[in-house]
Protein backbone atom coordinates (compact mmCIF):
# COMPACT_ATOMS: atom_id res chain seq x y z
CA UNK A 1 0.00 0.00 0.00
CA UNK A 2 2.54 2.56 0.98
CA UNK A 3 4.46 1.47 -2.15
CA UNK A 4 1.61 2.58 -4.25
CA UNK A 5 0.91 6.07 -2.66
CA UNK A 6 4.32 6.08 -3.22
CA UNK A 7 4.84 4.92 -6.80
CA UNK A 8 0.97 7.43 -7.71
CA UNK A 9 1.84 10.44 -5.51
CA UNK A 10 5.61 11.23 -5.76
CA UNK A 11 6.50 9.04 -8.92
CA UNK A 12 8.63 6.84 -6.77
CA UNK A 13 9.03 2.88 -7.71
CA UNK A 14 10.53 1.39 -4.17
CA UNK A 15 11.63 -1.97 -3.60
CA UNK A 16 8.73 -4.71 -2.56
CA UNK A 17 8.63 -5.32 1.30
CA UNK A 18 7.13 -8.65 0.78
CA UNK A 19 7.28 -11.44 -1.44
CA UNK A 20 3.91 -13.81 -1.31
CA UNK A 21 4.41 -14.73 2.21
CA UNK A 22 1.51 -16.78 1.97
CA UNK A 23 3.38 -19.46 -0.04
CA UNK A 24 6.06 -19.73 2.66
CA UNK A 25 6.85 -23.60 3.09
CA UNK A 26 8.91 -22.83 5.76
CA UNK A 27 9.53 -20.57 8.57
CA UNK A 28 13.20 -19.97 7.24
CA UNK A 29 10.88 -19.64 3.73
CA UNK A 30 8.75 -16.71 5.65
CA UNK A 31 11.15 -14.65 7.54
CA UNK A 32 14.44 -15.50 5.26
CA UNK A 33 12.76 -14.63 1.54
CA UNK A 34 8.96 -13.36 2.15
CA UNK A 35 8.30 -11.11 4.71
CA UNK A 36 9.20 -7.67 5.34
CA UNK A 37 12.32 -8.20 3.43
CA UNK A 38 13.83 -4.42 3.77
CA UNK A 39 14.76 -5.97 7.75
CA UNK A 40 15.95 -9.15 6.51
CA UNK A 41 18.07 -6.88 4.20
CA UNK A 42 18.80 -5.47 7.58
CA UNK A 43 19.70 -7.82 9.99
CA UNK A 44 21.57 -10.27 7.67
CA UNK A 45 25.02 -8.10 6.52
CA UNK A 46 24.43 -6.12 10.46
CA UNK A 47 23.73 -9.55 12.73
CA UNK A 48 24.03 -12.60 10.88
CA UNK A 49 26.32 -12.84 8.68
CA UNK A 50 29.22 -11.37 11.44
CA UNK A 51 27.99 -13.72 14.01
CA UNK A 52 28.65 -16.93 11.91
CA UNK A 53 32.42 -16.81 11.82
CA UNK A 54 32.57 -17.05 15.35
CA UNK A 55 29.98 -19.55 16.06
CA UNK A 56 31.96 -21.36 13.24
CA UNK A 57 34.60 -22.06 15.39
CA UNK A 58 32.68 -22.85 18.39
CA UNK A 59 29.69 -25.02 16.23
CA UNK A 60 31.04 -25.57 13.47
CA UNK A 61 28.56 -26.59 10.65
CA UNK A 62 26.12 -26.01 13.20
CA UNK A 63 26.93 -22.03 13.55
CA UNK A 64 23.39 -20.84 11.64
CA UNK A 65 21.74 -22.34 14.53
CA UNK A 66 23.01 -19.62 17.54
CA UNK A 67 23.26 -17.09 14.51
CA UNK A 68 19.32 -17.71 13.57
CA UNK A 69 18.59 -17.50 17.29
CA UNK A 70 20.68 -14.27 18.10
CA UNK A 71 19.47 -12.60 15.22
CA UNK A 72 16.10 -13.14 16.14
CA UNK A 73 16.85 -11.85 19.98
CA UNK A 74 18.19 -8.89 17.75
CA UNK A 75 14.53 -8.40 16.16
CA UNK A 76 12.49 -8.99 19.13
CA UNK A 77 14.69 -6.03 20.51
CA UNK A 78 14.29 -3.46 17.91
CA UNK A 79 10.56 -4.26 18.13
CA UNK A 80 10.09 -4.41 21.79
CA UNK A 81 11.72 -0.59 21.28
CA UNK A 82 9.88 0.79 18.45
CA UNK A 83 6.36 -0.53 20.54
CA UNK A 84 7.84 1.23 23.61
CA UNK A 85 8.47 4.92 21.16
CA UNK A 86 4.91 4.17 19.44
CA UNK A 87 3.09 3.49 22.74
CA UNK A 88 5.37 4.81 25.42
CA UNK A 89 4.01 1.78 27.46
CA UNK A 90 6.44 -0.37 29.38
CA UNK A 91 7.53 -3.68 28.20
CA UNK A 92 5.79 -6.42 28.22
CA UNK A 93 7.81 -8.40 26.20
CA UNK A 94 5.34 -10.49 24.75
CA UNK A 95 7.05 -9.13 21.38
CA UNK A 96 10.36 -10.38 22.56
CA UNK A 97 9.08 -14.04 23.21
CA UNK A 98 7.09 -14.03 19.73
CA UNK A 99 10.57 -13.42 17.95
CA UNK A 100 12.72 -15.29 20.62
CA UNK A 101 10.02 -18.49 19.69
CA UNK A 102 10.04 -18.34 16.14
CA UNK A 103 13.97 -17.52 16.40
CA UNK A 104 14.53 -20.98 18.13
CA UNK A 105 11.54 -22.52 16.05
CA UNK A 106 13.24 -21.64 12.97
CA UNK A 107 17.00 -23.22 14.31
CA UNK A 108 15.26 -26.49 15.05
CA UNK A 109 13.88 -26.63 11.28
CA UNK A 110 17.72 -25.93 10.20
CA UNK A 111 18.74 -28.48 12.49
CA UNK A 112 16.05 -30.77 11.19
CA UNK A 113 16.98 -30.14 7.83
CA UNK A 114 20.59 -30.54 8.24
CA UNK A 115 19.89 -34.11 9.89
CA UNK A 116 17.12 -35.38 7.27
CA UNK A 117 18.65 -33.71 4.29
CA UNK A 118 16.07 -34.42 1.21
CA UNK A 119 15.07 -37.71 2.84
CA UNK A 120 11.58 -36.33 4.31
CA UNK A 121 10.58 -32.61 2.85
CA UNK A 122 6.97 -32.13 3.41
CA UNK A 123 4.54 -31.52 0.13
CA UNK A 124 3.75 -27.79 -0.09
CA UNK A 125 0.44 -28.43 0.18
CA UNK A 126 1.15 -29.84 4.24
CA UNK A 127 4.01 -27.22 4.78
CA UNK A 128 2.11 -24.44 3.73
CA UNK A 129 -0.68 -24.33 5.84
CA UNK A 130 1.49 -25.02 8.66
CA UNK A 131 4.02 -22.26 8.47
CA UNK A 132 1.12 -19.86 7.82
CA UNK A 133 -0.48 -21.46 10.76
CA UNK A 134 2.01 -21.05 13.30
CA UNK A 135 2.54 -17.69 12.38
CA UNK A 136 -0.89 -16.58 12.72
CA UNK A 137 -1.52 -18.81 15.57
CA UNK A 138 1.68 -17.50 17.28
CA UNK A 139 0.96 -13.98 16.13
CA UNK A 140 -2.29 -13.33 17.74
CA UNK A 141 -0.75 -15.51 20.84
CA UNK A 142 2.52 -12.80 21.87
CA UNK A 143 2.43 -10.09 18.55
CA UNK A 144 -0.84 -8.23 18.30
CA UNK A 145 -2.33 -8.25 22.25
CA UNK A 146 0.15 -5.44 22.68
CA UNK A 147 -0.76 -3.31 20.05
CA UNK A 148 -4.47 -4.02 21.14
CA UNK A 149 -4.01 -3.66 24.24
CA UNK A 150 -2.75 -0.18 23.41
CA UNK A 151 -4.68 0.92 20.90
CA UNK A 152 -2.21 1.39 18.21
CA UNK A 153 -4.34 -0.13 15.66
CA UNK A 154 -7.01 2.74 16.31
CA UNK A 155 -4.04 5.36 16.41
CA UNK A 156 -2.62 3.69 12.96
CA UNK A 157 -6.14 3.95 11.15
CA UNK A 158 -6.41 7.63 12.72
CA UNK A 159 -2.69 8.69 10.87
CA UNK A 160 -3.67 7.07 7.96
CA UNK A 161 -6.77 9.00 7.47
CA UNK A 162 -5.04 11.94 8.23
CA UNK A 163 -2.28 10.91 5.23
CA UNK A 164 -5.12 10.42 2.90
CA UNK A 165 -7.21 13.72 4.11
CA UNK A 166 -3.53 15.68 2.94
CA UNK A 167 -3.10 14.05 -0.01
CA UNK A 168 -6.63 14.55 -1.25
CA UNK A 169 -6.86 18.49 0.20
CA UNK A 170 -2.95 19.27 -1.02
CA UNK A 171 -2.43 16.60 -4.35
CA UNK A 172 -5.62 18.28 -5.82
CA UNK A 173 -6.02 14.61 -6.84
Amino acid sequence: MGATLARTALGLELEPQFNEPYLSTSLQDFWGRRWNLMVTSILRPTVYDPIIPICTRIFGRWAPVPGVVLTFVVSGLMHELMFYHITRVDPTWEVMWFFVLHGICTALEVILKKALTDRCRLHPWVSRPLTIGFVVVTGFWLFFPKFLRNGVDVKAIAEFRSLVDFVQNNMKL
